[in-house]
């Protein structure tokens, strides 16, 4: 299968900048419309306050441009809730949201539970471990949406340097999506060859399209999000956006494993449900990895096993009632 004709010219059609999008024309595209900015976070107090004071000073403040900041507290240990409510945010538990349906971990959980504890007829995501953030992810992402009204859902793109002891990849962050995502989207899913960062973590969408889709828990909801919009909407209700650079905290090799691991899972979760692969066996779900170890022999590799799930919450317009947003005591 080839890559499908025509991606070059929605490349040009639907691919932008940031710079494109100056803050005083889509605060005059915005009207009415209100727009919600979520930001899920587990253990950023280091970077989460910086990112939501400029949110507030820059697009809240100076431009009456974004309504409401949540940070969703995905089970933090340190003090990002408090940093990023002494910011400006509103704080709400991950588990808090939708109480006392049973919460589930991971950071798709987190955003699920962003999307329903917001108002907002357009929701931008944006990770809480960014670097020298800028008021330019927001308002890359809402150009599309405030301008284009057949745009539903737009993907942010950048240059992601990986940091190293003796040297700099300026291109070296994305390695989950050029070992894992890319190659996989290209064979089942070639409309979507051309995003740049299919797994990137800020986006921005319509909340009447995101309350359609389902979300993975884990980190497969992405990649998830792509693929259940191009079967629903199509791909010419896509979009991204060229944010310039991303600097963030970086995983480690062995988190990665498991990261493209719960991807992998996603993905053939959705060949299946589309009908595009069909298998008498499902794909097992235990991941074998090996760290290194100190024993009284010398070094020797130790076996860690993760069991991968696929478990996602619905869209969230099937539920019957109305989100509500509790925060438990939980001292």
């Amino acid at each position: 299968m080839q890559m499908t004709e025509g991606i070059g010219d929605w490349i040009a059609r639907r691919s932008s900048r940031a710079a494109d999008w100056p803050v005083a024309e889509l605060v005059a595209a915005k009207g009415e419309t209100g727009i919600s900015v979520v930001i899920p976070a587990r253990d950023e107090e280091a970077t989460i306050g910086a990112i939501v004071a400029t949110i507030r000073r820059e697009l809240v403040e100076d431009w009456p441009l974004v309504d409401e900041i949540v940070v969703v507290d995905s089970r933090s240990r340190d003090a990002t809730a408090r940093v990023a409510a002494e910011a400006g945010a509103v704080v709400v538990a991950q588990d808090a949201v939708l109480y006392p349906l049973e919460g589930l971990p991971g950071k798709g959980e987190a955003l699920w539970k962003g999307l329903a504890a917001t108002s907002g007829e357009l929701v931008v995501f944006v990770d809480g471990d960014l670097y020298d953030f800028t008021a330019d992810y927001v308002t890359g992402l809402l150009g599309p949406l405030l301008t284009e009204p057949a745009v539903a859902y737009v993907k942010g793109f950048y240059h992601r340097p990986l940091v190293g002891t003796a040297a700099v990849d300026t291109d070296g962050g994305g390695r989950v999506t050029e070992l894992v995502a890319r190659p996989l989207l290209n064979m089942y899913w070639p409309q979507l060859a051309g995003f740049v960062q299919p797994l990137a973590g800020e986006y921005a969408g319509r909340r009447s399209v995101l309350e359609a889709i389902p979300f993975v828990a884990n980190y497969g909801v992405e990649v998830g999000h792509l693929i259940d919009l191009l079967e629903l909407r199509g791909l010419d209700a896509l979009a991204q956006v060229d944010l310039g650079e991303r600097k963030h905290r970086h995983q480690s090799t062995q988190a990665l494993g498991r990261m493209a691991g719960q991807i992998m899972l996603t993905m053939f979760d959705r060949l299946d449900r589309y009908g595009r692969l069909v298998s008498a066996q499902p794909p097992a779900t235990l991941l074998a990895q090996f760290r290194r170890g100190e024993s009284e022999h010398g070094v020797e590799r130790e076996i860690v096993l993760t069991e991968l799930d696929c478990a996602q919450r619905p869209p969230l317009s099937t539920l019957r009632t109305r989100h509500t947003v509790e925060l438990r005591d939980t001292a």
